[in-house]
C-alpha cells in the first residue's frame, strides 16, 4: 500500500531532508511504501532531489508551484489527486523570512511574508483536509519555529507569521479529531538553512541541521495509528540564537 505524502518547500534545507529521510526509512521498512510529491517554486531543485528518491527507490515526482499563488495551489492538489486518488500526509515545510529591524519592515516584505507562511498554508491545508476529512484518516504536519511561541527583535513579522501558523494548528486539530487525522506541530529552533542568508556560516557550529529536523518528523510519520504526535520541539543544545 502507498503513502501518498505532499511536501512543501521540498527543494532545500529541511524539505529536501525530511524527503531523503522517508526515502531511507523505506528502504529499510519493506511495508513503507512511499511516494513523494516534492513541492517548491524552483523547479530544478525538486528535480534533482526527485533523481536522488528515486535512486533510493522511491518514487518522487516534482511539481513546481508557489504556494502563494491559489492557482497553483489548487494545480497541485488537483493534479495529486488525479494521479494518485488521495493525499495521505502533507508537511507543511514552505516559509520565507525577511529578518530587519521592526522599524525597517516595507509593505512589501509583510506581503511576502504572510502570503506564504499564512495565506498559502491555510489554503492548501484547507483543500488538503478536505480530502483528508472525507476519507477519515490523514497526517498533516506543520514545520513552524520556537518563534511560533518566542518573539525576536529581527524576526518581528515572521514571528508573528509562526505564532498564526500554530493558532491554524491548534485550530485544525479540534477538526482532526473529529475525524481521525492527526496535527502535528514541528517547531525547531536555528537550523542551518539558506533561509539565514550571509549570518549562516558564522553561526553554524551553534545550530542544528536539516537531517536532526527531519528525523523526529519521519518517526512521529510511522508511529502506529492508534498514536499521534501532537507537537515536537527541537533546539540546538546552547539553546535560541537571538540575533
Amino acid at each position: 500500500m502507498q503513502d501518498i505524502i505532499l511536501l512543501t518547500g521540498a527543494g532545500k534545507g529541511i524539505g529536501e531532508a525530511i524527503a531523503h529521510d522517508l526515502s531511507l526509512k523505506s528502504q529499510k521498512n519493506p511495508s513503507f511504501n512511499p511516494v513523494l510529491i516534492l513541492c517548491s517554486r524552483t523547479y530544478r531543485d525538486i528535480a534533482k532531489l526527485s533523481d536522488k528518491c528515486r535512486a533510493l527507490g522511491t518514487q518522487a515526482v516534482p511539481i513546481e508551484a508557489d504556494i502563494a499563488d491559489l492557482d497553483d495551489i489548487d494545480h497541485l492538489v488537483e493534479q495529486t489527486s488525479e494521479e494518485f486518488g488521495t493525499i495521505d500526509c502533507l508537511i507543511n515545510n514552505a516559509g520565507v523570512g525577511r529578518f530587519k529591524d521592526l522599524k525597517e519592515m516595507t509593505e512589501d516584505d509583510f506581503d511576502y511574508i504572510m502570503s506564504v507562511n499564512m495565506k498559502g498554508t491555510f489554503f492548501l491545508t484547507q483543500k488538503v483536509f478536505s480530502i483528508m476529512e472525507k476519507r477519515r484518516s490523514g497526517h498533516i504536519f506543520f514545520i513552524t519555529s520556537v518563534a511560533a511561541e518566542m518573539a525576536f527583535k529581527s524576526s518581528s513579522v515572521y514571528s508573528m507569521s509562526k505564532f498564526g501558523q500554530k493558532g491554524l494548528v491548534e485550530a485544525l486539530r479540534l477538526y482532526g479529531r473529529e475525524c481521525n487525522v492527526k496535527i502535528t506541530n514541528v517547531m525547531p529552533g536555528a537550523v542551518y538553512t539558506p533561509m539565514w542568508g550571509e549570518a549562516a556560516e558564522e553561526l553554524k557550529p551553534f545550530m542544528m541541521m536539516p537531517e536532526d529536523i527531519a528525523g523526529p518528523v519521519v518517526d512521529a510519520y510511522l508511529q502506529p495509528s492508534r498514536t499521534s504526535v501532537e507537537e515536537i520541539v527541537l533546539r540546538p543544545v546552547g539553546g535560541d540564537i537571538n540575533s
